[in-house]
């Protein structure tokens, strides 16, 4: 039989030549052997090509295998490549602070030092960023500690940050909503901020409607909410605790005003009515005036014409809103050349102070004969006396130096023993501060009047004095230079 052996070993070997170039082994050509299949008989002819078919087949299903594998393998391989050229690619730009690392899985495949361990990361998934490679519970923030998952982190000073934790020391928040303020598209983060307290805000708080304090001027926070009056004033909780509320509890700071003036050999003889009235009585009494060059929200008013003001006559109850407001009537009549003098209700007792004060020399300059003068001229000589106020309110501690008996003569009036909260005291620190930036709104005031008057006003008083000041003014109309 080893010349059978021969012939199926001879046709195993053409089939696997053969196979690449077929799909399914049908139809093949073979070439026959010559002289030993001739010497065959029909019957073993016939075993003998049955066996050769029989092999063909077995052969043919072998080599199909093995293309299959082939193929598989190839593939495989092409996969692989793909990824670890993606690995070695560079990372994106980043923007906005940010870097980009890939968010599938990457199997090692050969030794790699975690940049954060020091170990050998041998299989599993590993990350590659930053010039390194890290397991991934080793690349943590470097603020919290805790692992970065996100898809997207920082980097500062060759450390990882969430971008959360990467924002809380650098970004700014906005003081009203308490978000990081927005970065604009090129990476520039604008942002608002009050020229005295330093809040500071996003751009949009001021297109939004957010209401500021009436008295210092900052905006309310969402999570502080803010006390409304019945002319639309917001007041915050700070200004608010040493608001004076109504007519009788402003007595004692009246009288200690006046005091204030008596100390600058500035007395005013006639008794003057001081009235706390609502923003539509102030209004409605500055129409009234012949010669009225006041601001159009003025908070304050030294009246000449006999007319009839409402008043508040009893502090209101305090809740989110202003409650149970008494007001009443009052007739004045003309004394003298002033009639009253008619204070804002519901702000802090050092800002109703300086108004007062303002107030009261404009009624000292009638009550003297004064000529008419100039706006710039008079209101910027009312304006450098309640800066004098606000100055000896700040720095004397719980009272006034020039007018030191105004704290025993206070307590002894009856409008202050009727009332205990008549604001007279120690100053916190937010008061004194309160007082600076009363000061700083008089010092920065851009208005012609009040703003460049109180400057030229105040140039002429430190360089010649108050007295000197007045009698120049007496005489020419005008401030010394």
């Amino acid at each position: 039989m080893d010349w059978l052996t021969n012939i199926l070993n001879g046709a195993s070997h053409e089939s696997s030549q053969g196979q690449y170039h077929s799909t399914c082994g049908e139809d093949r050509i073979w070439d026959e052997p010559s002289s030993p299949r001739d010497t065959l008989s029909d019957y073993e002819n016939e075993d003998l090509d049955l066996a050769i078919a029989k092999s063909l087949e077995e052969e043919d299903q072998k080599g199909k295998k093995v293309i299959e594998n082939i193929s598989q393998v190839e593939e495989d391989e092409q996969l692989a490549r793909a990824l670890q050229e993606s690995l070695n690619m560079q990372s994106p730009p980043r923007y906005d602070f940010g870097s980009i690392f890939p968010s599938f899985p990457v199997f090692s495949s050969g030794n790699r030092i975690c940049a954060g361990c020091n170990a050998e990361i041998v299989n599993g998934e590993f990350l590659r960023c930053m010039d390194a490679v890290w397991h991934p519970e080793c690349f943590r923030c470097h603020a919290c500690g805790l692992p970065i998952s996100d898809h997207e982190f920082s980097e500062s000073g060759n450390h990882p940050y969430h971008k959360s934790c990467d924002k809380e020391p650098y970004h700014p928040k906005c003081d009203v909503c308490s978000n990081f303020i927005p970065t604009k598209a090129a990476g520039l983060i604008e942002y608002r901020a009050h020229p005295f307290w330093s809040q500071k805000y996003c751009p949009s708080h001021e297109r939004d409607g957010t209401p500021r304090c009436c008295s210092c001027e900052r905006m309310e926070a969402r999570d502080i909410k803010f006390l409304s009056h019945d002319d639309g004033r917001k007041l915050c909780l700070e200004c608010l605790d040493s608001a004076i509320m109504d007519t009788n509890e402003c007595q004692p700071l009246y009288l200690e005003i006046r005091d204030f003036y008596e100390g600058l050999n500035m007395k005013l003889e006639q008794q003057i009515p001081l009235l706390l009235v609502e923003r539509q009585a102030l209004n409605e009494a500055m129409e009234g005036e012949k010669n009225n060059h006041h601001l159009p929200e003025t908070r304050g008013l030294c009246l000449s014409e006999e007319q009839t003001v409402s008043t508040i006559r009893r502090r209101p109850r305090i809740g989110g809103r202003i409650l149970d407001m008494i007001i009443e009537p009052y007739r004045l009549i003309r004394q003298c050349e002033v009639t009253a003098i008619l204070i804002l209700y519901g702000l802090p007792r050092l800002l109703t102070g300086s108004i007062l004060a303002h107030e009261m020399m404009h009624a000292w300059l009638r009550l003297k004969g004064y000529p008419n003068l100039s706006p710039p001229v008079e209101e910027g000589i009312c304006q450098v006396l309640a800066h004098m106020w606000l100055d000896s309110e700040i720095y004397a501690g719980s009272s006034s130096d020039v007018a030191s008996s105004s704290s025993s003569l206070s307590s002894s009036s009856p409008a202050s023993s009727s009332n205990p909260s008549s604001k007279k005291g120690a100053r916190s620190q937010f008061e004194k501060k309160l007082g600076k930036f009363f000061k700083h709104q008089i010092e920065s005031d851009p208005s012609p009047a009040y703003g460049e008057g109180f400057r030229l006003g105040n140039q002429a008083v430190l360089k010649y004095g108050l007295r000197s000041t007045l009698d120049h003014i007496r005489m020419t109309r005008n401030f010394p230079y």
